[in-house]
């Protein structure tokens, strides 16, 4: 793993429910771009990481728009979020996923999904999962869209907002 100061880390859950780190690299220390790390997390806390193998380093790169955000040839700009999806299967009958959004305007969102075999089914452990992720995916758009509704709220000072799914 190599970094840069500026690039982001984020590290995932290696359990279901637990939360997503998502940080800015403020120190390299190792040599060549290696670890440790000093970073900032995004509740502001600073510490020194190691990462392992749930942690992705993503580089920051490419032209910067006057607002400071990243922008593509064209000029426009940029906004990317990066999802992770985490499927855990229990047998053959059970099947748990878990996405979050790892980095992006809401890093550490997350919701899970679940998928039960009937017993006259036959075992087709794809199918499984991808039932569990639709339904994870489907509950954090849901979350999304209470959270956008929450915003909308606190910046217009307007109550019971509801923001349609279409």
């Amino acid at each position: 793993m190599r970094a840069q100061r500026g690039d982001h880390i984020v590290v995932a859950g290696t359990h279901v429910g637990e939360a997503v780190r998502d940080g800015e690299i403020i120190e390299v220390r190792g040599p060549d771009g290696g670890p440790p790390y000093r970073v900032r997390w995004g509740d502001g806390r600073e510490g020194i990481i190691y990462p392992g193998a749930s942690a992705e380093v993503r580089a920051q790169h490419g032209a910067e728009a006057p607002s400071g955000v990243p922008a593509d040839a064209q000029g426009r700009l940029v906004r990317e979020w990066d999802i992770r999806v985490s499927i855990y299967a229990f047998g053959d009958d059970t099947t748990t996923a878990k996405v979050a959004v790892v980095a992006g305007e809401a890093p550490g969102m997350s919701a899970a999904g679940e998928s039960r075999r009937s017993i006259r089914d036959r075992a087709v452990p794809r199918i499984g999962d991808k039932v569990a992720v639709a339904r994870a995916l489907h509950h954090l758009a849901d979350e999304l869209l209470a959270d956008a509704a929450e915003d909308v709220e606190d910046s217009t000072g307007e109550h019971d907002v509801t923001i349609s799914p279409r």
